[in-house]
């Protein structure tokens, strides 16, 4: 599994294909682990590449999650483009994932030259992200299945970590973006279920995100959970590949 290094940490990630570069980001509580089916799927016409985040999977621990732990990933994938030789990319982020695909866009706007953001949200109201990072307690045996595969032995410091991090976002107001998306100048695609059990009011939401953005199309999906990514991976592939397909040809004219 390739590697590079910033900020004295050792970065993991997958890799397959040949063609534009292609990020798959993983949610907060993934790793590159779990996106295997993007990896083979959409190397068909991409180089994807999805790394695992500092502080999960195959990648450095670290001592706490910062509150602006979005931002150092965005700034991560920024270094790893470098790393990669690569002058930009497509971002496909997926739940936190996607937060770091837009914080991309936002914080090196010339690196990205669109985003696809599966299921995810601008923000929470604070008593409701309580409330939601409450239920992780309970642990059941698919979550712990999931989070060991994601992130190994030590899974359990991980979602501590992401737990903690997200409650301290709540108690400033549960907003990811801090009124930013405005700033992102590249397409972006917004991709989601209605019936999304994780995200809060799903299409009130999602419509307000698309305002925010000046570059956006939404879709939503009645079928599916969350992420769409993987709970309706059939949907989400078709209106992905409709948005991508502009930009194989034009990155392919560039290189």
């Amino acid at each position: 599994m390739p590697i590079f290094s910033i900020d004295g940490l050792t970065l993991h990630y997958r890799e397959a294909g040949a063609g534009p570069l292609l990020l798959v980001l993983p949610g907060n509580t993934a790793s590159s682990a779990c996106h295997d089916g993007e990896l083979t799927y959409f190397a068909d016409h991409f180089h994807v590449v999805s790394p695992d985040f500092r502080g999960t999977g195959q990648s450095t621990r670290l001592a706490a999650w910062p509150d602006d732990w979005y931002q150092q990933c965005a700034h991560d994938m920024a270094a790893l483009l470098d790393h990669l030789g690569a002058r930009r990319c497509i971002a496909m982020g997926t739940s936190g994932g996607a937060i770091v695909a837009l914080w991309l866009a936002i914080l090196h706007p010339a690196r990205v030259t669109a985003v696809i953001a599966d299921s995810t949200a601008t923000g929470y109201p604070p008593a409701w992200l309580r409330q939601a990072m409450a239920t992780r307690s309970e642990r059941s045996p698919g979550q712990v299945a999931f989070w060991q595969g994601a992130h190994g032995a030590d899974w359990a410091q991980v979602i501590e970590q992401d737990t903690a991090m997200l409650l301290h976002i709540a108690e400033r107001g549960g907003d990811f973006f801090g009124g930013r998306l405005a700033q992102i100048a590249c397409p972006v695609l917004l991709t989601a279920s209605t019936a999304d059990s994780v995200l809060y009011e799903v299409g009130p939401a999602q419509l307000a995100m698309a305002a925010a953005i000046p570059d956006s199309r939404l879709f939503l999906a009645t079928q599916g959970d969350h992420p769409l990514m993987w709970s309706n991976a059939a949907e989400f592939r078709r209106v992905a590949d409709a948005f991508l397909a502009q930009w194989v040809s034009e990155e392919k004219e560039e290189e």
